[in-house]
């Protein structure tokens, strides 16, 4: 009997009304989520190297106050490094959905889209996809801190 489910929660699928018909995704059978790795963040340079890029456009960033949440930004790293299928999920600081203003959910998900250090992950020397995230913890409208 085919399952209803996906084979992982939270799979991505594909939605031309959002997602570059140009991305490549490799064998989508092989698919890892960030979870799978024993080496932790898949970046080169590793997360120092992605908040030293957001210092670089941090000055971008609008204090608002009372904006106050999580806005997490998850997508998929393909074979080849590069990133796609980008999804945001916005929450308050009970983790209750909410909308932030387009301003900084736009400035983010730039930001995202643009880190280009993505590890090519292998998995018994063949070439992999895998699902990444990163948190923004917005207080005031100012991005705090980048997690994982």
């Amino acid at each position: 009997m085919e399952s209803i489910y996906p084979e992982q929660v939270g799979n991505i699928e594909f939605d031309p009304k959002i997602d570059d018909i140009n991305f490549k995704i490799c064998n989508s059978e092989s698919v890892f989520q960030y979870y799978n790795f024993s080496k932790g963040f898949q970046y080169k340079g590793e997360k120092f190297e992605i908040l030293k890029k957001w210092e670089e456009i941090k000055s971008l960033n609008v204090e608002k106050k009372g904006l106050n949440g999580y806005i997490t930004i998850r997508f998929l790293v393909n074979c080849e490094g590069d990133a796609g299928l980008f999804r945001v999920q916005q929450m308050d600081v009970n983790y209750k959905p909410i909308s932030f203003d387009n301003g900084i959910k736009e400035l983010l998900l730039n930001f995202v889209k643009s880190l280009n250090g993505w590890v090519i992950a292998l998995d018994n020397d063949v070439k992999v996809n895998y699902y990444q995230y990163l948190t923004f913890l917005i207080k005031d409208g100012i991005v705090k801190e980048i997690l994982p």
